[in-house]
């Protein structure tokens, strides 16, 4: 991480009005491609939930810094356009440009003129895919860590023309998928080579404007090459890589062009070169089928999507998102689907379903299906989950029911705590650490009224919470708030001196986790006092914050859409403007799913229907993918066998996983490693944390009294997190202590005693029914 060099210019106006998207016109893709066939699905549902929050305005309080410390590298768009800081291919604007971009299955990286034993020097786009046999593990067993080799180059796709004065550029940023191209100095108005990157692209395509392909293999070179195979105006090869893997490429000229793709010859043991002056596509995949496979990829040759939109309805407990594509090409469109795809794939889609399938890095195997809308379908949406502990088992929205005994014990913690919430300071450094105290607070103060409706202490309490929050919707705390106008968000200014400050807030790393807190915080003050939401700037302030890291208009003019969560992927990423060579990563998928929770229950609060129905969405595909790829079961066959007996992914990356922390760097023991995937305990830990799951991982790491050794909160958090399958042992925690001994110290900051009281009361008592 490089030190930040300069503050943000600073504004005292408000931002107002409405930006274009700034979306470059389909006119020039086409152009660069030589194909003016394009095709787009326009069907967007009446009830599409993904609608505007609210009109785009920078509230008066909050600064507006026009140069953030991190340059954007090589863009080509306009600053009318919003930048997805967090999205799977930042490492193309940032640092060198040359890390890894990870689309699944494929992997795709700069040469940049890069010098390393055993890889060939090229300034083009080198193109990896990783077999298991790729993959080194980590000690023990299982595996503290496994990583895919890094700058494999399988294939390589390059132009005679480039030369160490070529630059790399991307244009049309969107959620899905941008737009990389490799400028040779020669015409740097138009790029010599254009990929059109998007997240499960079935082949990595290349446009080509007058140039002289070249495509290349590393190591020893290409095993074997045949010769070529004419296809009317496309040219078919077949090649093995440097390590005897099938590839199938594509040469498309584009109509009209006098170009026989039949003459590319073998230059040397690495190196295929075409004749000069070429215009249109090379697309190359990997066919690990023979010729069932080659069958699949001469039917698809010759269209692929650059572009990528996602819809959704979910009106109750069922719903559905769809993943609408536009292409180029007539060809019918071939698209990779992760695991957690195909497990709520739509059954209209289940004949599309080929036979073809690629390991990805991090997510278990790809599978290939024909499609130009992907349709999925959720049927437990957490529709009834509120404020209070939740049973996903009930159909209704039934409260828990406490004994009297039960109510005095939490009534007399609910006092302790809550005075205890009134006299700490809130943290001051850390808008993390400030939510958390806050999120606490106000969970106690909601017992108070909720459960044990004790109105006089209610008042006492919630007025000392308003106050709190009104120096942060002030902006008036230590750190406060700018609106960066470079690459379009909120951030703390502690990071305009220390990129580190504040877990990298002002660059963008985990703004979920920081500002669904505060959310949460906001939507319980709501529902307690509804007039707060009408006073001064507390709506269009916590609005705000929700559109910083979840934002469901595309063409929004001060925020990227949904910033944090990849609707593809099915989870967040919490790494922002970082170059990364393992790429995006989170540690937290608790956390991930509190943001979801926040976003839910702040949408209920303010009546915005489409917000709730997004947030429920959010909740149950973060269910499903969490289950398939961070909480891993004895019968998770996505991640490798030699690594599932860790139970928890620990920090997942687009390259590796590895059983860790962010919060030590060398072996943190379980509690932390687990306990992360945890925090803070709340009603969607239900539906995110399967009982099956929780059961496996309670008796790998922490039965037979294990648990004990577990520092401080932690070990509260462990047994808060045991209730969902153990009720009665977490309880007899909780009320008791350990022999009589109760220590404050096993409370983390972000949650109380008072919480986890009556979380267990009711996993207790929903147990019974």
């Amino acid at each position: 991480m490089g030190k930040p060099h300069s503050k943000p210019v600073v504004s005292p106006t408000p931002k107002n009005g409405k930006r274009q998207s700034g979306r470059n016109s389909r006119s020039g893709i086409l152009t660069s491609f030589g194909n003016s066939k394009t095709t787009t699905i326009d069907d967007i549902p009446p009830d599409n939930i993904f609608v505007p929050i609210q009109p785009d305005i920078i509230l008066p309080q909050i600064p507006i810094g026009a140069h953030h410390p991190v340059p954007k590298t090589g863009v080509e768009d306009d600053d009318k356009r919003t930048m997805n800081t967090n999205k799977f291919y930042a490492n193309a604007f940032l640092g060198q440009q040359n890390q890894p971009i990870w689309t699944h299955p494929y992997s795709i990286w700069w040469g940049k003129g890069w010098q390393d034993q055993g890889l060939l020097q090229t300034w083009g786009m080198n193109i990896a895919h990783n077999e298991e046999n790729d993959v080194n593990y980590g000690a023990g067993d299982p595996a503290s860590n496994y990583v895919n080799q890094l700058h494999k180059q399988s294939l390589i796709l390059s132009a005679k023309e480039l030369d160490p004065q070529t630059t790399l550029t991307t244009d049309t940023h969107l959620p899905f998928s941008v737009n990389i191209n490799i400028n040779s100095h020669s015409t740097p108005q138009e790029p010599k080579i254009t990929f059109p990157v998007v997240q499960g692209m079935s082949f990595v395509t290349a446009g080509y404007r007058d140039a002289t392909p070249s495509i290349q293999t590393g190591g020893k070179g290409f095993v074997d090459w045949a010769e070529a195979i004419p296809m009317g105006r496309t040219t078919k090869y077949r090649v093995k890589d440097l390590d005897g893997r099938d590839w199938v490429i594509y040469v498309n000229p584009v109509a009209g062009l006098d170009y026989d793709g039949t003459k590319f010859i073998r230059l040397d043991p690495n190196t295929l070169i075409g004749p000069p002056g070429f215009k249109g596509t090379i697309q190359i995949a990997k066919n690990p089928l023979g010729d069932a496979g080659e069958a699949l990829y001469d039917k698809a040759c010759g269209a692929f999507p650059y572009e990528v939109k996602v819809t959704a309805v979910a009106p109750d407990i069922k719903g559905s998102y769809s993943f609408t594509y536009t292409k180029i090409g007539s060809s019918p469109l071939l698209i990779f689907a992760l695991p957690h795809h195909i497990q709520s794939l739509n059954p209209d889609l289940r004949k599309q379903v080929t036979g073809l399938q690629l390991r990805t890095t991090t997510k278990g195997m790809a599978t290939a299906l024909w499609a130009e809308q992907l349709t999925f379908v959720e049927s437990n949406l957490p529709s009834t989950m509120s404020f209070g502990p939740w049973n996903p088992n009930s159909s209704g929205t039934a409260k828990a029911r406490y004994a009297p005994d039960v109510l005095a014990l939490i009534a007399a913690n609910a006092e302790r705590d809550l005075r205890r919430a009134m006299t700490d300071p809130i943290p001051t450094d850390s808008y993390y650490y400030a939510g958390k105290a806050l999120a606490k607070f106000t969970t106690i103060v909601w017992v108070i009224k909720d459960v044990l409706a004790n109105e006089s202490l209610t008042t006492v309490g919630l007025d000392n919470l308003k106050q709190q929050m009104a120096k942060y919707i002030g902006n008036q705390q230590l750190h406060p708030l700018y609106y960066d106008d470079t690459w379009k968000g909120v951030v703390s200014n502690a990071g305009f001196t220390d990129a580190g400050a504040d877990f990298g807030n002002t660059y963008y790393n985990d703004h979920h986790f920081h500002f669904g807190y505060f959310v949460y915080t906001s939507a319980v003050i709501g529902y307690l006092d509804p007039t707060w939401l009408s006073q001064g700037d507390n709506k269009a302030w916590t609005n705000m914050l929700v559109k910083d890291y979840a934002e469901s208009d595309y063409n929004g003019r001060d925020y990227p859409f949904s910033r944090s969560f990849d609707w593809w992927h099915g989870h967040s990423w919490a790494k922002g403007l970082f170059e990364s060579a393992d790429g995006k990563d989170q540690e937290s998928t608790s956390e991930d799913g509190f943001a979801s929770f926040a976003v839910k229950m702040w949408g209920k609060v303010i009546g915005d229907v489409n917000m709730e129905r997004r947030g429920n969405l959010m909740l149950a595909i973060q269910a499903r993918s969490f289950n398939s790829y961070f909480y891993l079961q004895s019968n998770n066959t996505n991640e490798p066998a030699h690594y599932i007996g860790n139970k928890v992914a620990g920090i997942l990356f687009e390259n590796k996983v590895d059983y860790t922390t962010y919060a030590h760097t060398s072996a943190p023991p379980p509690s932390l490693i687990h306990g992360i995937h945890m925090v803070p305990i709340n009603p969607a830990s239900a539906l995110l944390r399967r009982r099956s799951f929780v059961k496996e991982e309670w008796d790998a790491y922490f039965s037979n009294n294990r648990a004990e050794a577990a520092d401080g909160g932690w070990r509260g958090i462990l047994l808060a997190n045991l209730a969902l399958v153990d009720a009665k042992t977490s309880w007899a925690f909780f009320r008791d202590g350990v022999g009589g001994y109760w220590d404050e110290r096993w409370i983390d900051g972000g949650a109380s005693r008072t919480w986890y009281l009556l979380w267990a009361a009711a996993l207790q008592e929903f147990g019974r029914r």
